[in-house]
C-alpha cells in the first residue's frame, strides 16, 4: 500500500520529470535568455564595471569582453569577497562560502548566493522524480536515506561570513520531508575524523530501514565494509529494500563489480553532477547513456574544444553550438558570481536533443610528461579492458611518468581480486592506451616508451594516504592521473619488498 508520501510525490514527480525533458528540448534558448538575465542582475557589481558589462551585452561581446579563468585568475575578486567587500562578483555579499581543495590554490573558497542555493537541493528532488517517473519505484520514500556528506556545522570567517563544505551547508536547506526521513542524526554528521563518523554512522545505520544512500564510491565501499564486520552479514542482508544508490563526482564503471560484490546485489544507479560552483546534470534515462544537463539552474555554460584547450587560441563556444562525441573542457557562469569560470571538469555529450553528456575527467587531470596528451577518459577504458581481460576487480588507481630510465608510465592499483594472469593485465592495459591515444602509439612504436608498468598495492594502500595527507572522507577523491610524482613516489613506498 503506498504511503501518503508516496501518493504526494508520484504525481509531483511526473509533472516535475515531463517539464525537465521540455527544458532540456528549449535548452539552448534558455541559455540564451538566462545569459541576459544573470548580466541584468550583476550589472552593477565590480566585476561588471571592470569588464564592460550590462544587459545589453550579446553573447559574442561577452566572449571578448570575460576571458576564461581559473580560480586563481579570478583570486583577486573572490579575495575581495571573502573580506567582505560587497558588490564584487554578485550584488551584495554571498550567504556563505563553500570551502575546498585546490590542487594549486590550497583552500579555495567558493561564493554561494541567495539565488544559488536553491538549486543545490533541487538537483537531488529532481534527480528522484526523474528516477521515480522512469521506473514507477517510489518505496524508497518510504524508508531511511543515507547521505555520506561533510559536517553541517559551519564557521564564520573573520568578516562574518560561513563557511563551511557545500555538502554541509545544504543540509541546511533540506527540505522537511526529506530531512524526517534522512540519517545519521545531525550530531553524526558533525563528527570530522572520517573512521570514527563511518563507524557512528554504521552503528546508526543497521538499526533503520535503509532504502537509499548517496556518497562516492570509495566511501561507500568503506562504509558497507564498517557493516559487515559490524553485524557479520552483507549489507544487502542487513537492508532487503535498500535498492537506490545515488552517486556523483566520478566515473562509477571501475566501481561497479567491487560495489555490487560488497553489497551482496547490485543496485539501482541514479548519477547526478553536483559541483560547489553549482548543480549541473543529472540522470534522466538508463545508467550509461548520459546525464541531463540542467539549463535553468541559474548556470550559463561554455565549452572549450579539449584538442584546443592548451593553445594559444583555444575555441570557446556556447551550448548551442556543441557537438556529440567531441570532449570538452566546461566553463560556467553562474548566480553565485563566477564569470566564465573554469571549473576544471571534462565532459562529452552523448545527445544534443536534450543535451545529454558524460563527465570524462579532469582537465588538468593528464600525462603529457613525453608529448602523449592522455586523458583519464582513456585510462579508465584501458584499466576496464584489462578487468574484464583477466577477472580483476580495482578498489582505486593513479597513473604517474616515469621519466628516467625505463621511461614509462606507472600504474598504482589496489586491487581487490588481483588479475588471474598479471602479465595478461599489464599487456592489455598497454594496448588498449596505445589504441586509444595516437601519440601514445607513436612513443610506444619508437621505443621512446616502455611498455606501462603495473605495480599492486596492499589492501587500503590509498586510504592509508589520504588519511596522512588529511583527506580522508567527504568528498575527496585520489586523482586518476598525475603528471608528476608528487603522489606515486609514497605509493611507491608502501609496495611489499
Amino acid at each position: 500500500m503506498p504511503s501518503l508520501l508516496e501518493l504526494v510525490f508520484r504525481p509531483y514527480a511526473r509533472f516535475r520529470a515531463a517539464k525537465l525533458r521540455r527544458q532540456g528540448e528549449q535548452a539552448g534558448e534558455i541559455q540564451k535568455r538566462l545569459l541576459g538575465k544573470l548580466l541584468n542582475q550583476a550589472h552593477a557589481t565590480a566585476f561588471a564595471r571592470d569588464h564592460g558589462l550590462s544587459p545589453e551585452t550579446t553573447y559574442e561581446q561577452f566572449r571578448n569582453a570575460v576571458p576564461v579563468r581559473d580560480y586563481e585568475a579570478l583570486r583577486p575578486y573572490v579575495d575581495r569577497v571573502v573580506k567582505g567587500e560587497a558588490d564584487v562578483l554578485w550584488p551584495g555579499r554571498p550567504l556563505y562560502l563553500a570551502k575546498t581543495s585546490g590542487t594549486t590554490s590550497g583552500t579555495k573558497y567558493i561564493p554561494l548566493t541567495r539565488e544559488c542555493m536553491p538549486y543545490h537541493v533541487q538537483g537531488a528532488q529532481d534527480a528522484f522524480s526523474l528516477y521515480i517517473a522512469r521506473t514507477g519505484n517510489s518505496s524508497f520514500l518510504n524508508g531511511k536515506m543515507l547521505f555520506l556528506s561533510g559536517s553541517p556545522e559551519l564557521e564564520k570567517n573573520p568578516a562574518g561570513l560561513a563557511t563551511g563544505r557545500l555538502s554541509g551547508i545544504a543540509q541546511h536547506y533540506v527540505p522537511s520531508w526529506l530531512q524526517r526521513n534522512r540519517i545519521p542524526k545531525w550530531e553524526t554528521n558533525c563528527i570530522e575524523d572520517w573512521e570514527t563518523k563511518v563507524d557512528k554512522i554504521a552503528e546508526e545505520a543497521v538499526q533503520v530501514d535503509l532504502r537509499l544512500i548517496s556518497g562516492i564510491p570509495p566511501w561507500v565501499q568503506m562504509f558497507f565494509e564498517r557493516v559487515t564486520q559490524r553485524t557479520g552479514k552483507k549489507p544487502a542482508e542487513v537492508w532487503p529494500n535498500l535498492k537506490l544508490y545515488i552517486e556523483g563526482g566520478v566515473d562509477y564503471s571501475p566501481y561497479e563489480s567491487l560495489l555490487t560484490e560488497a553489497m551482496g546485489r547490485k543496485l539501482d544507479l541514479v548519477e547526478v553532477f553536483p559541483a560547489s560552483e553549482g548543480f549541473i546534470a543529472v540522470q534522466a534515462g538508463p545508467f550509461g547513456q548520459g546525464l541531463m544537463l540542467m539549463p535553468k539552474y541559474g548556470i550559463f555554460y561554455e565549452f572549450i574544444q579539449l584538442d584546443t584547450y592548451f593553445t594559444a587560441t583555444p575555441k570557446r563556444i556556447p551550448l548551442w553550438e556543441v557537438e556529440v562525441g567531441v570532449p570538452y573542457a566546461l566553463i560556467m557562469t553562474t548566480n553565485a558570481g563566477l564569470w566564465a569560470y573554469d571549473i576544471g571538469d571534462t565532459v562529452e555529450f552523448t545527445s544534443t536533443r536534450p543535451y545529454l553528456l558524460k563527465v570524462a575527467g579532469r582537465v588538468k587531470h593528464f600525462l603529457s610528461a613525453f608529448g602523449e596528451h592522455v586523458i583519464e577518459q582513456e585510462v579508465t577504458a584501458a584499466l576496464l579492458a584489462a578487468t574484464q581481460a583477466t577477472g580483476a576487480v580495482v578498489t582505486d588507481f593513479t597513473v604517474a611518468p616515469k621519466v628516467t630510465e625505463p621511461r614509462r608510465h606507472e600504474w598504482f592499483i589496489e586491487f581487490a581480486t588481483p588479475p588471474a594472469d598479471p602479465i595478461r593485465f599489464q599487456q592489455v592495459l598497454d594496448d588498449t592506451l596505445r589504441q586509444k591515444n595516437m601519440y601514445y602509439e607513436d612513443l610506444r612504436k619508437g621505443d621512446i616508451l616502455a611498455p606501462a608498468q603495473v605495480y599492486s598495492l596492499p589492501a587500503n594502500a590509498f586510504r592509508e594516504y589520504m588519511k596522512s595527507i588529511g583527506k580522508l572522507g567527504g568528498q575527496n577523491k585520489i586523482p586518476r592521473l598525475k603528471n608528476d610524482r608528487q603522489l606515486a613516489d609514497p605509493l611507491m613506498q608502501m609496495l611489499t619488498p
